[in-house]
């Protein structure tokens, strides 16, 4: 059973929700794998999942949140940048957003290195700072 706030859907073109536990968190997609990946982003440097704002469902992407969730995304204010919001699929850490964006695309625990594109979608997950005195992290 999924919870509260994602709705199973089943159509030839589209794949069922499915759900693992990482590390003792539960991360809800489609085909998620044991490290997060999934059917959208699998490569073997797609292992962080995030927890969406809007719901507190980890997620391991924000497509997989658009196709199972009933509601649109939220991204993580500049002043929640403490929030844990972010999980290795690889080890399990859980950090926080600010941890996450300075990392410099590898775990820190165990140094499994993340997706560098995945930096072309902060956007879509956390507020970004604007102004031409501020520079984004990470």
């Amino acid at each position: 059973m999924l919870r509260r706030g994602i709705v199973q859907r089943a159509s030839p073109a589209r794949p069922v929700a499915s759900a693992t536990t990482c590390h003792g968190v539960r991360v809800v997609g489609l085909e998620v794998d044991a490290q997060t990946r999934c059917a959208h982003y699998h490569s073997p440097l797609d292992v962080v999942a995030l927890k969406f704002r809007c719901c507190g469902v980890w997620y391991p992407c924000i497509e997989c949140h658009r196709a199972l969730a009933d509601h649109e995304p939220q991204v993580w204010p500049l002043a929640e940048r403490s929030a844990v919001a972010v999980l290795c699929g690889v080890c399990g850490l859980s950090m926080s957003i600010a941890a996450y964006l300075a990392s410099g695309n590898s775990c820190p625990r165990c140094h499994a290195a993340f997706n560098p594109g995945c930096a072309a979608h902060y956007h879509l997950y956390f507020e970004m700072p604007s102004g031409p005195d501020e520079s984004a992290d990470g």
